[in-house]
């Protein structure tokens, strides 16, 4: 491009990279120092072989469609914002700009734009993560994921980790206790059959996976999932009983269940009043099969 010089392309460049990041990382962590901040450093071209994916790349899940759409840009107008780097013993491994990279890949660039910065392990990580959980393009388990990490490596608390990248404490909390969701489950989440909402409201849910592929294929509102789950839990009372027989009956059961949880070596509920049923629980194969022996079945 003549009458334009290459250093004033560069600011142009870096004016533009800035923009894209947003909140300055130095403002996001702050214990780094601001020479270190993402939007410094040349911009150099570098051999894509020599490029390796951060394996703690908080992004598991790419679109491949979309991929393929930055591939036909990248392709035309060529790669706007530099992948950043961090200086390994064999070449570079990327702090941010995987999609890119990927993207690069597919359009068969053999050289990137780069910046190259030389952060310890911890700080590349950091950087990485919080980098990622800014874009909001993470789907909800990549997102608790990072916020784990975060609490796993750097031990930060939930208030912490809100301060850092902009969110609410709730939020946080929230996104975190999607990983005590069964396995299924979150996978429902990350395959967007299912939203972290709903999925949310199935927590302490012993049935999750029945529960989610009705809501699933019901197509359930917040609010339908909500009645669902009232009537699951819910005991039908007898209106004809006064408050000294059910309390009585109350005592009754109760008895009951610890006989029966005395019997079977583990927790038993009786739900319900003239009529109801029993709930007996297990928390392993070995031990089902114990139960269902003592049922006298084969």
């Amino acid at each position: 491009m003549q009458g334009k010089c290459p250093e004033g392309s560069q600011k142009k460049r870096l004016k533009r990279m800035k923009k894209g990041l947003g909140r300055g990382l130095s403002a996001l962590i702050p214990d780094l120092p601001e020479e270190q901040n993402l939007i410094k450093g040349d911009v150099l071209e570098e051999d894509i072989e020599k490029i390796t994916p951060n394996p703690e790349q908080p992004r598991k899940q790419f679109n491949e469609a979309a991929l393929e759409e930055l591939s036909q840009s990248i392709k035309e107008f060529g790669i706007i914002q530099p992948i950043v780097v961090n200086k390994k013993a064999n070449g570079y491994e990327i702090i941010a700009g995987e999609r890119r990279y990927r993207a690069a890949k597919l359009a068969g660039l053999t050289r990137v734009p780069v910046i190259v910065k030389t952060y310890t392990d911890l700080e590349a990580l950091q950087i990485a993560l919080i980098e990622n959980i800014q874009r909001q393009d993470l789907n909800p388990i990549e997102e608790a994921l990072s916020y784990k990490k975060l609490t796993d490596y750097f031990f930060f608390n939930r208030e912490t980790i809100a301060k850092k990248v902009g969110k609410s404490r709730n939020t946080i909390s929230n996104r975190l206790n999607l990983l005590n969701l069964n396995e299924d489950l979150q996978n429902l989440v990350i395959e967007n059959k299912i939203s972290a909402n709903h999925a949310l409201l199935l927590l302490n849910k012993d049935n999750q996976i029945e529960l989610a592929n009705k809501i699933v294929a019901e197509n359930l509102s917040i609010k339908e999932t909500e009645a669902l789950l009232k009537d699951e839990t819910e005991v039908p009372q007898d209106p004809s009983l006064n408050k000294k027989e059910k309390k009585l009956r109350q005592v009754y059961h109760e008895n009951f269940e610890r006989d029966l949880a005395n019997i079977f070596g583990t927790n038993v509920q009786i739900k319900g009043q003239k009529k109801g049923k029993i709930e007996i629980e297990y928390k392993t194969e070995e031990e089902l099969e114990r139960l269902v022996k003592s049922l006298g079945k084969n």
